[in-house]
């Protein structure tokens, strides 16, 4: 029995594969892709799969660029690999908010991980000052900086909620 789901999933993930090459999308099991379109399906974005850039971008304005984060519920948004030093590789990790138009942290349910349950517009200024003080901080010179909900509550706003969502 399990054998025979497995099939099929790896069937319809092979379908998926090949749906999303047709736009492009040459990987669609690259870590985070099915979460930011996801995110940028409910927000009426653009997204863009390349790894080296922002995760989307207006669809009426390519320069208005987003990064999405996300987590489950009780978890925290991370921006990986985030060097604390040398100076020039602390501005270049940096760019990686300084460089959006606005920053959103997605919440997903913990029981189906497929479900938004909230999304969180901030402002790249906020993440950039929580950025730096939890990298003045760490004892590493490569770091993963985390937003949590809780944070995302005091310093942003809610712009999508699932309706089957008590929050």
């Amino acid at each position: 029995m399990k054998q025979q789901v497995y099939r099929q999933i790896v069937d319809l993930i092979r379908q998926a594969s090949q749906l999303a090459q047709t736009i492009g999308i040459r990987n669609l099991l690259q870590p985070g892709l099915v979460k930011e379109m996801i995110i940028a399906d409910l927000l009426g974005h653009e997204l863009i799969d390349s790894k080296r850039d922002a995760d989307a971008h207006a669809i009426s304005d390519p320069s208005e660029k987003y990064e999405y984060l996300s987590c489950i519920e009780g978890g925290s948004g991370q921006l990986d690999r985030m060097f604390k030093e040398p100076p020039e590789k602390r501005a270049q990790s940096l760019t990686r908010i300084t460089r959006n138009t606005k920053i959103y942290l997605a919440v997903f349910e913990k029981e189906n991980q497929i479900n938004c349950k909230v999304i969180y517009e901030l402002e790249p200024s906020d993440v950039l000052t929580e950025a730096n003080r939890q990298l003045d901080q760490s004892r590493n010179a490569i770091s993963h900086i985390s937003f949590s909900e809780t944070w995302a509550r005091e310093h942003g706003r809610v712009v999508y909620q699932s309706s089957s969502s008590h929050n």
